[in-house]
Protein backbone atom coordinates (compact mmCIF):
# COMPACT_ATOMS: atom_id res chain seq x y z
CA UNK A 1 0.00 0.00 0.00
CA UNK A 2 1.29 3.43 -0.90
CA UNK A 3 1.79 5.67 2.10
CA UNK A 4 -0.25 8.85 2.30
CA UNK A 5 2.83 11.01 2.09
CA UNK A 6 3.88 9.46 -1.26
CA UNK A 7 0.62 10.00 -3.12
CA UNK A 8 0.92 11.48 -6.60
CA UNK A 9 -0.97 14.33 -8.13
CA UNK A 10 -4.18 13.93 -10.11
CA UNK A 11 -5.15 15.96 -13.19
CA UNK A 12 -6.79 19.32 -12.57
CA UNK A 13 -9.76 18.24 -14.71
CA UNK A 14 -10.82 15.59 -12.20
CA UNK A 15 -14.19 16.44 -10.64
CA UNK A 16 -13.96 16.61 -6.85
CA UNK A 17 -16.96 15.03 -5.21
CA UNK A 18 -18.13 15.82 -1.67
CA UNK A 19 -15.93 14.06 0.87
CA UNK A 20 -17.91 11.34 2.69
CA UNK A 21 -17.90 11.01 6.46
CA UNK A 22 -15.89 7.81 6.25
CA UNK A 23 -12.89 9.76 4.96
CA UNK A 24 -11.80 10.20 8.60
CA UNK A 25 -11.00 6.48 8.63
CA UNK A 26 -8.84 6.69 5.51
CA UNK A 27 -5.44 5.10 6.21
CA UNK A 28 -6.22 5.23 9.93
CA UNK A 29 -3.39 2.79 10.65
CA UNK A 30 -0.98 5.52 9.48
CA UNK A 31 -2.10 8.05 12.09
CA UNK A 32 1.26 7.78 13.87
CA UNK A 33 3.24 7.08 10.71
CA UNK A 34 6.26 9.33 10.12
CA UNK A 35 5.75 9.53 6.35
CA UNK A 36 6.04 12.76 4.35
CA UNK A 37 2.69 14.16 5.53
CA UNK A 38 3.18 13.09 9.13
CA UNK A 39 6.62 14.67 9.37
CA UNK A 40 5.46 17.90 7.75
CA UNK A 41 2.42 18.17 10.03
CA UNK A 42 4.42 17.66 13.21
CA UNK A 43 7.27 19.93 12.12
CA UNK A 44 4.76 22.78 11.73
CA UNK A 45 2.24 21.88 14.46
CA UNK A 46 4.54 21.59 17.47
CA UNK A 47 6.31 24.96 17.18
CA UNK A 48 3.01 26.59 16.15
CA UNK A 49 1.26 25.24 19.25
CA UNK A 50 3.93 26.66 21.53
CA UNK A 51 3.84 30.02 19.76
CA UNK A 52 0.03 30.17 19.88
CA UNK A 53 0.18 29.53 23.61
CA UNK A 54 2.10 32.78 24.09
CA UNK A 55 -0.69 34.96 25.47
CA UNK A 56 -2.37 32.19 27.54
CA UNK A 57 1.02 31.22 28.98
CA UNK A 58 1.75 34.84 29.85
CA UNK A 59 -1.67 35.07 31.50
CA UNK A 60 -0.95 31.83 33.33
CA UNK A 61 2.31 33.32 34.60
CA UNK A 62 0.42 36.40 35.82
CA UNK A 63 -2.11 34.11 37.51
CA UNK A 64 0.61 32.17 39.32
CA UNK A 65 2.28 35.31 40.70
CA UNK A 66 -0.93 37.19 41.50
CA UNK A 67 -2.28 34.14 43.29
CA UNK A 68 0.28 34.92 45.99
CA UNK A 69 -1.37 38.30 46.61
CA UNK A 70 -4.75 36.83 47.56
CA UNK A 71 -8.10 35.64 46.26
CA UNK A 72 -9.42 39.17 45.64
CA UNK A 73 -6.53 40.09 43.34
CA UNK A 74 -6.74 36.73 41.60
CA UNK A 75 -10.46 37.16 40.99
CA UNK A 76 -9.90 40.70 39.69
CA UNK A 77 -7.27 39.57 37.22
CA UNK A 78 -9.50 36.65 36.23
CA UNK A 79 -12.32 38.98 35.20
CA UNK A 80 -9.94 41.31 33.34
CA UNK A 81 -8.15 38.53 31.48
CA UNK A 82 -11.48 36.96 30.49
CA UNK A 83 -12.60 40.26 28.93
CA UNK A 84 -9.26 40.93 27.21
CA UNK A 85 -8.84 37.45 25.78
CA UNK A 86 -12.37 37.24 24.45
CA UNK A 87 -11.98 40.62 22.76
CA UNK A 88 -8.67 39.50 21.24
CA UNK A 89 -10.08 36.23 19.98
CA UNK A 90 -13.01 37.95 18.30
CA UNK A 91 -10.85 40.56 16.58
CA UNK A 92 -7.79 38.62 15.47
CA UNK A 93 -8.23 34.84 15.41
CA UNK A 94 -10.36 34.84 12.24
CA UNK A 95 -7.76 37.08 10.59
CA UNK A 96 -4.85 34.91 11.77
CA UNK A 97 -6.53 31.73 10.54
CA UNK A 98 -7.21 32.97 7.03
CA UNK A 99 -3.84 34.76 6.87
CA UNK A 100 -2.06 31.43 7.19
CA UNK A 101 -4.07 29.95 4.31
CA UNK A 102 -3.81 33.01 2.05
CA UNK A 103 -0.06 33.45 2.55
CA UNK A 104 0.60 29.72 2.06
CA UNK A 105 -1.42 29.67 -1.17
CA UNK A 106 0.10 32.89 -2.54
CA UNK A 107 3.64 31.83 -1.62
CA UNK A 108 3.17 28.44 -3.29
CA UNK A 109 1.85 30.02 -6.49
CA UNK A 110 4.80 32.44 -6.56
CA UNK A 111 7.25 29.57 -6.14
CA UNK A 112 5.58 27.58 -8.92
CA UNK A 113 5.70 30.64 -11.19
CA UNK A 114 9.39 31.23 -10.43
CA UNK A 115 10.25 27.58 -11.07
CA UNK A 116 8.40 27.67 -14.38
CA UNK A 117 10.27 30.81 -15.47
CA UNK A 118 13.62 29.27 -14.53
CA UNK A 119 12.75 26.12 -16.47
CA UNK A 120 11.82 28.18 -19.55
CA UNK A 121 15.06 30.18 -19.33
CA UNK A 122 17.13 27.02 -19.08
CA UNK A 123 15.22 25.50 -21.98
CA UNK A 124 15.83 28.57 -24.18
CA UNK A 125 19.54 28.69 -23.36
CA UNK A 126 19.87 25.00 -24.16
CA UNK A 127 18.03 25.45 -27.47
CA UNK A 128 20.25 28.39 -28.47
CA UNK A 129 23.39 26.44 -27.61
CA UNK A 130 22.28 23.50 -29.77
CA UNK A 131 21.45 25.83 -32.66
CA UNK A 132 24.88 27.46 -32.59
CA UNK A 133 26.63 24.10 -32.32
CA UNK A 134 24.64 22.88 -35.31
CA UNK A 135 25.60 26.00 -37.30
CA UNK A 136 29.28 25.52 -36.52
CA UNK A 137 29.17 21.91 -37.61
CA UNK A 138 27.64 22.92 -40.98
CA UNK A 139 30.26 25.57 -41.58
CA UNK A 140 27.80 28.42 -41.43
CA UNK A 141 29.78 30.15 -38.76
CA UNK A 142 32.20 31.51 -41.42
CA UNK A 143 29.48 33.72 -42.86
CA UNK A 144 29.35 35.74 -39.66
CA UNK A 145 32.53 37.54 -40.71
CA UNK A 146 30.51 39.44 -43.32
CA UNK A 147 28.21 40.90 -40.68
CA UNK A 148 30.29 42.75 -38.15
CA UNK A 149 27.27 44.41 -36.52
CA UNK A 150 25.74 41.05 -35.56
CA UNK A 151 28.52 38.87 -34.14
CA UNK A 152 27.57 35.33 -33.20
CA UNK A 153 28.35 33.86 -29.82
CA UNK A 154 30.39 30.74 -29.55
CA UNK A 155 29.13 27.92 -27.32
CA UNK A 156 31.71 28.93 -24.75
CA UNK A 157 30.45 32.51 -24.78
CA UNK A 158 26.87 31.32 -24.54
CA UNK A 159 27.78 29.18 -21.58
CA UNK A 160 29.58 32.04 -19.88
CA UNK A 161 26.67 34.39 -20.58
CA UNK A 162 24.11 31.95 -19.25
CA UNK A 163 26.23 31.25 -16.18
CA UNK A 164 26.62 34.98 -15.56
CA UNK A 165 22.86 35.52 -15.90
CA UNK A 166 22.19 32.60 -13.59
CA UNK A 167 24.61 33.90 -10.97
CA UNK A 168 23.16 37.40 -11.20
CA UNK A 169 19.68 35.95 -10.83
CA UNK A 170 20.67 33.97 -7.77
CA UNK A 171 22.24 37.07 -6.21
CA UNK A 172 19.09 39.04 -6.93
CA UNK A 173 16.93 36.33 -5.37
CA UNK A 174 19.10 36.27 -2.29
CA UNK A 175 19.00 40.02 -1.90
CA UNK A 176 15.37 40.42 -3.01
CA UNK A 177 12.34 40.21 -0.76
CA UNK A 178 9.05 38.47 -1.29
CA UNK A 179 6.04 40.57 -2.19
CA UNK A 180 3.07 38.87 -0.56
CA UNK A 181 -0.04 41.04 -0.83
CA UNK A 182 -1.99 39.06 1.77
CA UNK A 183 0.83 39.53 4.30
CA UNK A 184 0.71 43.33 4.04
CA UNK A 185 -3.08 43.25 4.26
CA UNK A 186 -3.06 41.10 7.40
CA UNK A 187 -0.61 43.41 9.17
CA UNK A 188 -2.66 46.52 8.42
CA UNK A 189 -5.85 44.84 9.60
CA UNK A 190 -4.13 43.51 12.75
CA UNK A 191 -2.74 46.93 13.69
CA UNK A 192 -6.07 48.66 13.05
CA UNK A 193 -8.04 46.16 15.11
CA UNK A 194 -5.44 46.38 17.89
CA UNK A 195 -5.81 50.14 18.14
CA UNK A 196 -9.60 49.87 18.11
CA UNK A 197 -9.54 47.17 20.79
CA UNK A 198 -7.23 49.22 23.02
CA UNK A 199 -9.42 52.31 22.68
CA UNK A 200 -12.65 50.43 23.45
CA UNK A 201 -11.30 48.47 26.42
CA UNK A 202 -9.60 51.46 28.04
CA UNK A 203 -12.63 53.73 27.91
CA UNK A 204 -15.24 51.07 28.71
CA UNK A 205 -13.30 48.97 31.23
CA UNK A 206 -15.57 49.77 34.19
CA UNK A 207 -18.72 49.07 32.19
CA UNK A 208 -17.40 45.76 30.85
CA UNK A 209 -16.29 44.60 34.29
CA UNK A 210 -19.75 45.47 35.60
CA UNK A 211 -21.34 43.41 32.83
CA UNK A 212 -19.22 40.51 34.03
CA UNK A 213 -21.10 40.68 37.34
CA UNK A 214 -18.68 42.73 39.46
CA UNK A 215 -20.54 45.34 41.53
CA UNK A 216 -19.24 48.95 41.69
CA UNK A 217 -18.61 48.73 45.44
CA UNK A 218 -16.92 45.33 45.22
CA UNK A 219 -13.30 44.95 46.32
CA UNK A 220 -12.63 43.33 42.95
CA UNK A 221 -13.63 46.36 40.86
CA UNK A 222 -10.61 48.63 41.45
CA UNK A 223 -7.79 46.09 40.81
CA UNK A 224 -9.74 44.62 37.87
CA UNK A 225 -10.10 48.02 36.24
CA UNK A 226 -6.41 48.86 36.76
CA UNK A 227 -5.26 45.57 35.26
CA UNK A 228 -7.59 45.74 32.23
CA UNK A 229 -6.73 49.36 31.45
CA UNK A 230 -2.97 48.79 31.50
CA UNK A 231 -3.18 45.42 29.76
CA UNK A 232 -5.22 47.01 26.93
CA UNK A 233 -2.23 49.18 26.02
CA UNK A 234 -0.60 46.01 24.70
CA UNK A 235 -3.49 45.14 22.36
CA UNK A 236 -1.89 46.70 19.23
CA UNK A 237 1.33 44.79 19.87
CA UNK A 238 -0.51 41.53 20.51
CA UNK A 239 -2.75 41.66 17.45
CA UNK A 240 0.00 42.84 15.11
CA UNK A 241 2.39 40.14 16.36
CA UNK A 242 -0.31 37.49 15.90
CA UNK A 243 -0.79 38.70 12.31
CA UNK A 244 2.96 38.33 11.74
CA UNK A 245 2.87 34.86 13.24
CA UNK A 246 0.14 33.96 10.75
CA UNK A 247 2.40 35.17 7.93
CA UNK A 248 5.35 33.08 9.13
CA UNK A 249 3.09 30.02 9.43
CA UNK A 250 1.97 30.59 5.85
CA UNK A 251 5.64 30.25 4.90
CA UNK A 252 5.66 27.02 6.99
CA UNK A 253 8.08 28.76 9.34
CA UNK A 254 6.83 28.11 12.86
CA UNK A 255 10.23 28.32 14.53
CA UNK A 256 10.58 32.10 14.26
CA UNK A 257 7.30 32.76 16.13
CA UNK A 258 8.37 30.13 18.68
CA UNK A 259 11.69 31.84 19.39
CA UNK A 260 9.95 35.21 19.72
CA UNK A 261 7.37 33.69 22.06
CA UNK A 262 9.99 32.06 24.28
CA UNK A 263 11.91 35.34 24.52
CA UNK A 264 8.71 37.25 25.34
CA UNK A 265 7.54 34.81 28.01
CA UNK A 266 11.03 34.69 29.49
CA UNK A 267 11.06 38.46 29.83
CA UNK A 268 7.59 38.35 31.39
CA UNK A 269 8.72 35.80 33.97
CA UNK A 270 11.66 38.04 34.92
CA UNK A 271 9.65 41.26 35.11
CA UNK A 272 6.59 39.90 36.96
CA UNK A 273 8.18 39.42 40.40
CA UNK A 274 10.11 42.68 40.03
CA UNK A 275 7.06 44.82 39.31
CA UNK A 276 4.63 42.91 41.55
CA UNK A 277 6.73 42.33 44.68
CA UNK A 278 9.93 44.41 44.53
CA UNK A 279 8.29 47.61 43.28
CA UNK A 280 5.05 46.74 45.11
CA UNK A 281 2.82 47.55 42.15
CA UNK A 282 0.57 44.52 42.64
CA UNK A 283 -1.81 43.71 39.77
CA UNK A 284 -0.72 46.88 37.93
CA UNK A 285 2.85 45.57 37.93
CA UNK A 286 1.73 42.30 36.39
CA UNK A 287 -0.06 44.18 33.61
CA UNK A 288 2.96 46.41 32.95
CA UNK A 289 5.29 43.41 32.71
CA UNK A 290 2.86 41.74 30.30
CA UNK A 291 2.63 44.78 28.03
CA UNK A 292 6.42 45.20 27.88
CA UNK A 293 6.86 41.54 26.92
CA UNK A 294 4.25 41.88 24.14
CA UNK A 295 6.06 44.82 22.52
CA UNK A 296 9.34 42.96 22.86
CA UNK A 297 7.89 40.04 20.89
CA UNK A 298 6.52 42.45 18.27
CA UNK A 299 9.98 43.96 17.80
CA UNK A 300 11.59 40.56 17.25
CA UNK A 301 8.98 39.45 14.70
CA UNK A 302 9.01 42.78 12.85
CA UNK A 303 12.80 42.80 12.41
CA UNK A 304 12.80 39.20 11.18
CA UNK A 305 9.85 39.67 8.81
CA UNK A 306 11.25 42.90 7.34
CA UNK A 307 14.28 40.93 6.10
CA UNK A 308 12.10 38.51 4.11
CA UNK A 309 9.02 40.40 2.94
CA UNK A 310 8.22 43.76 1.41
CA UNK A 311 5.94 45.00 4.16
CA UNK A 312 4.02 47.25 1.77
CA UNK A 313 3.06 46.30 -1.80
CA UNK A 314 3.98 48.55 -4.75
CA UNK A 315 0.42 49.89 -4.91
CA UNK A 316 -2.10 50.43 -2.14
CA UNK A 317 -4.77 49.01 -4.46
CA UNK A 318 -3.00 45.62 -4.33
CA UNK A 319 -4.12 45.12 -0.73
CA UNK A 320 -6.78 42.43 -0.35
CA UNK A 321 -9.18 43.81 2.26
CA UNK A 322 -12.26 42.50 0.45
CA UNK A 323 -10.84 38.99 0.28
CA UNK A 324 -10.12 38.96 4.01
CA UNK A 325 -13.55 40.29 4.94
CA UNK A 326 -15.42 37.82 2.73
CA UNK A 327 -13.54 34.77 3.94
CA UNK A 328 -13.29 35.86 7.57
CA UNK A 329 -17.04 36.18 8.09
CA UNK A 330 -17.73 32.55 8.93
CA UNK A 331 -14.64 32.32 11.13
CA UNK A 332 -15.79 35.44 12.95
CA UNK A 333 -19.23 33.92 13.62
CA UNK A 334 -17.66 30.74 14.94
CA UNK A 335 -15.25 32.66 17.18
CA UNK A 336 -18.01 34.87 18.58
CA UNK A 337 -20.03 31.77 19.50
CA UNK A 338 -17.09 30.21 21.36
CA UNK A 339 -16.05 33.38 23.14
CA UNK A 340 -19.64 34.16 24.13
CA UNK A 341 -19.86 30.85 26.00
CA UNK A 342 -16.55 31.46 27.78
CA UNK A 343 -17.48 35.04 28.69
CA UNK A 344 -20.87 33.95 29.96
CA UNK A 345 -19.24 31.30 32.15
CA UNK A 346 -16.80 33.87 33.57
CA UNK A 347 -19.69 36.23 34.25
CA UNK A 348 -21.62 33.55 36.14
CA UNK A 349 -18.52 32.69 38.19
CA UNK A 350 -17.98 36.37 39.07
CA UNK A 351 -21.55 36.62 40.33
CA UNK A 352 -20.93 33.69 42.69
CA UNK A 353 -18.20 35.56 44.55
CA UNK A 354 -14.46 35.99 44.86
CA UNK A 355 -13.53 32.38 45.63
CA UNK A 356 -15.50 30.76 42.77
CA UNK A 357 -14.10 33.34 40.33
CA UNK A 358 -10.54 32.66 41.47
CA UNK A 359 -11.01 28.91 40.98
CA UNK A 360 -12.64 29.47 37.60
CA UNK A 361 -9.75 31.69 36.47
CA UNK A 362 -7.16 29.00 37.25
CA UNK A 363 -9.14 26.25 35.50
CA UNK A 364 -9.85 28.42 32.47
CA UNK A 365 -6.23 29.48 31.96
CA UNK A 366 -4.95 25.91 32.22
CA UNK A 367 -7.60 24.75 29.76
CA UNK A 368 -6.93 27.57 27.28
CA UNK A 369 -3.19 26.96 27.38
CA UNK A 370 -3.56 23.23 26.72
CA UNK A 371 -6.09 23.84 23.94
CA UNK A 372 -3.42 25.73 22.02
CA UNK A 373 -1.83 22.37 21.21
CA UNK A 374 -4.90 21.50 19.16
CA UNK A 375 -4.79 24.92 17.50
CA UNK A 376 -1.19 24.22 16.50
CA UNK A 377 -2.33 21.13 14.60
CA UNK A 378 -5.05 23.20 12.94
CA UNK A 379 -2.44 25.75 11.80
CA UNK A 380 -0.32 22.99 10.28
CA UNK A 381 -3.35 21.61 8.46
CA UNK A 382 -4.24 25.04 7.07
CA UNK A 383 -0.76 25.71 5.72
CA UNK A 384 -0.34 22.27 4.17
CA UNK A 385 -3.83 22.08 2.66
CA UNK A 386 -3.49 25.55 1.14
CA UNK A 387 -0.24 24.49 -0.56
CA UNK A 388 -1.74 21.24 -1.87
CA UNK A 389 -4.78 23.06 -3.21
CA UNK A 390 -2.54 25.59 -4.96
CA UNK A 391 -0.63 22.68 -6.52
CA UNK A 392 -3.96 20.99 -7.45
CA UNK A 393 -2.75 17.82 -5.73
CA UNK A 394 -6.15 16.62 -4.49
CA UNK A 395 -5.01 13.17 -3.39
CA UNK A 396 -2.66 14.79 -0.90
CA UNK A 397 -5.45 17.15 0.16
CA UNK A 398 -7.64 14.19 1.13
CA UNK A 399 -4.78 12.34 2.83
CA UNK A 400 -3.69 15.41 4.82
CA UNK A 401 -7.25 16.27 5.89
CA UNK A 402 -7.84 12.72 7.11
CA UNK A 403 -4.57 12.68 9.02
CA UNK A 404 -5.33 16.01 10.75
CA UNK A 405 -8.76 14.76 11.89
CA UNK A 406 -7.33 11.51 13.21
CA UNK A 407 -4.46 13.19 15.04
CA UNK A 408 -6.87 15.76 16.53
CA UNK A 409 -9.00 12.99 18.03
CA UNK A 410 -5.99 11.28 19.60
CA UNK A 411 -4.65 14.61 20.86
CA UNK A 412 -8.01 15.49 22.42
CA UNK A 413 -8.06 12.28 24.43
CA UNK A 414 -4.49 12.84 25.60
CA UNK A 415 -5.15 16.43 26.64
CA UNK A 416 -8.22 15.38 28.66
CA UNK A 417 -6.08 13.09 30.79
CA UNK A 418 -3.20 15.58 31.01
CA UNK A 419 -5.34 18.55 32.09
CA UNK A 420 -7.30 16.47 34.61
CA UNK A 421 -4.20 15.10 36.30
CA UNK A 422 -2.40 18.45 36.08
CA UNK A 423 -5.18 20.33 37.85
CA UNK A 424 -5.59 17.63 40.48
CA UNK A 425 -1.93 17.46 41.47
CA UNK A 426 -0.65 20.91 40.44
CA UNK A 427 -3.35 23.40 41.40
CA UNK A 428 -1.35 24.37 44.50
CA UNK A 429 1.06 26.23 42.22
CA UNK A 430 -1.61 28.88 41.56
CA UNK A 431 -3.24 29.27 44.97
CA UNK A 432 -2.84 28.21 48.59
CA UNK A 433 -6.45 29.00 49.50
CA UNK A 434 -8.13 25.71 50.59
CA UNK A 435 -11.55 26.90 49.37
CA UNK A 436 -10.17 27.72 45.93
CA UNK A 437 -8.37 24.37 45.67
CA UNK A 438 -11.56 22.55 46.70
CA UNK A 439 -13.55 24.19 43.91
CA UNK A 440 -10.82 23.37 41.39
CA UNK A 441 -11.02 19.72 42.38
CA UNK A 442 -14.79 19.79 41.82
CA UNK A 443 -14.37 21.36 38.38
CA UNK A 444 -11.73 18.90 37.10
CA UNK A 445 -14.26 16.61 35.33
CA UNK A 446 -15.54 19.60 33.34
CA UNK A 447 -12.15 20.96 32.27
CA UNK A 448 -10.52 17.59 31.84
Amino acid sequence: MTEAGDLTSVPASVIIRPIPFLVIFKDITHVFSMDAIGRELLSIAFPAALALASDPVASLIDTAFIGRLGAVELAAVGVSIAIFQQASRITIFPIVSITTSFVAEENTLEKMKAEEEEANKAKNVHANTLAIQDSLEKGVASTTNNNKNQPQQTPTEVKLTSDTMSNNGNKANKKGKKTIKSASTAMIIGLTLGLVQAFVLIFTSKVLIGIMGVKPNSAVMSPAQKYLTIRSLGAPALLLSLSMQGIFRGFKDTKTPLYATVASDGLNIILDPIFIFVLRLGVSGAAIAHVISQYFMLLILFIRLAKEVNLMPPKFGDLQFGKFIRNGGLMLARTIAVTFCQTLAASMAARLGTTPMAAFQICLQVWLTSSMLADGLAVAGQAILACYFAEKDYNKVTAAASRVIQMSFVLGLGLSVFVGLGLYFGSGVFSKDPAVLHLIAIGIPEYG
